[in-house]
């Protein structure tokens, strides 16, 4: 018997605890966890760091989107990235320095999101339009503005990984 198919997460409803202002950030970070989890099901290791016509690869893609989150919800908190930070984000797609596996990536993208949820439960909407300063050069944007981009940064990186999966996969076959 098939599975029957959920509609997308943002078609069921409000999440939980979550701000209404901020529902939207959590619909698109709840939906790209079960689109990874779901493409990632099964995923052989040994195509995790090919780059299929010089584009990135699916453990690029893994990590960035952890990273990305990680990054942003920083931002938002009114936060500067840490040197783990920084560090993370150079061994992004480095095969050499990344001794992992797809499934691992993908629990670490789930804690992420996880762990933004739970930072969402807690933002007051009052304070979504303040002032944050992003990166060394101090960028200016909003708490809203911080938050948004990591779902929509987030939901960009789930297609591109959509395409490097199958492309992948294809050339093994």
């Amino acid at each position: 018997m098939a599975k029957e198919k959920l509609p997308e997460i943002w078609l069921r409803g409000p999440v939980e605890n979550i701000p209404s202002l901020l529902q939207p950030v959590a619909h698109a970070l709840l939906q790209a966890k079960e689109e990874v989890n779901e493409l990632l099901k099964d995923f052989p290791n040994e195509l995790l760091w090919e780059k299929p016509a010089g584009a990135a690869s699916t453990g690029f893609h893994l990590q960035h989107l952890s990273g990305v989150v990680d990054r942003l919800f920083t931002y938002a908190q009114g936060r500067q990235l840490s040197e783990e930070q920084f560090t993370s984000l150079k061994l992004e797609g480095d095969s050499q320095q990344t001794k992992t596996t797809a499934a691992k990536l993908v629990e670490a993208f789930n804690v992420q999101v996880d762990k933004a949820l739970k930072e969402l439960e807690k933002i007051d909407e009052r304070k979504l339009s303040e002032h944050r300063s992003v990166g060394r050069a101090q960028l200016p944007s909003t708490m809203m503005g911080c938050l948004f981009h990591a779902a929509e940064h987030t939901m960009r990186h789930v297609g591109q990984l959509i395409v490097t999966v199958r492309l992948v996969k294809n050339a093994k076959q």
